[in-house]
């Protein structure tokens, strides 16, 4: 079990969110980014199996202290709209980052939702970590171009997905043609939020296999 941790944003402010620590202190670290509900007990069980898998797990609340009800999508999305996603991943991802770089192992970026545009974003515009998986979630043309990625990537997407739709992740995968970092999509026959045990898309053997295939992305460049 992790606890509720303060840490430093880039501007100097303080900024909030659930820390999950392994057992070794120079274990390397993932940020991880919330759904569009807020750091929820989905999340921070995420970085309480990331806790158990080796990592220190930090989930930065970018929505400052709100969790919206399952139920009620409209205040989800309007909350989700209100966040400023480039400042919050300057600011509060890349503080989240550099406070587990002081353990000095490796930092990772990860993210469902809402956190899946943080986490793609974040690949593009923070060399600060060494890897980012992103789950059903991607920034706009206009917010982020694929072909400036700065780190290893891995996406996660449904097909069934009406919000990060299917035409999105092709688009995004081809503007990924030619980027010399490693990079990988995978495709599930699933609807959005397949990752959540709580919601109603949970889809037992999706979430089963995008978990070992991020932990094998893990691995592999986290260590």
């Amino acid at each position: 079990m992790g606890k509720t941790t303060s840490f430093d944003r880039l501007d100097g402010a303080k900024a909030t969110g659930y820390l999950a620590e392994t057992r070794d202190p120079k274990a390397p670290g993932i940020v991880v980014i919330q759904e569009w509900w807020g750091v929820s007990g989905q999340i921070t069980g995420i970085c309480d199996k990331l806790a158990a898998a080796g990592y220190h797990a930090l989930a930065p609340d970018l929505y400052e202290g709100t969790v919206v009800p399952y139920h009620d999508s409209k205040a989800a999305e309007r909350t989700m709209n209100a966040l400023d996603f480039r400042s919050s991943t300057d600011q509060v991802v890349r503080g989240a980052a550099l406070t587990l770089k002081r353990n000095g192992g490796k930092v990772g970026l990860t993210g469902y939702c809402l956190g899946g545009i943080v986490a793609a974003l974040g690949a593009i515009r923070i060399a600060d970590f060494d890897a980012s998986v992103c789950f059903y979630g991607l920034p706009s043309p206009e917010l982020a171009n694929p072909r400036d990625l700065k780190v290893p990537f891995q996406g996660h997407f449904a097909r069934k997905d009406e919000w990060c739709t299917p035409e999105a992740v092709d688009a995004f995968e081809k503007g990924l043609t030619g980027v010399k970092l490693p990079h990988e999509i995978h495709r599930y026959d699933a609807q959005h939020g397949f990752m959540n045990e709580e919601r109603p898309h949970f889809d037992p053997a999706a979430a089963k296999l995008a978990w070992e295939r991020s932990l094998a992305f893990w691995r592999m460049y986290l260590g």
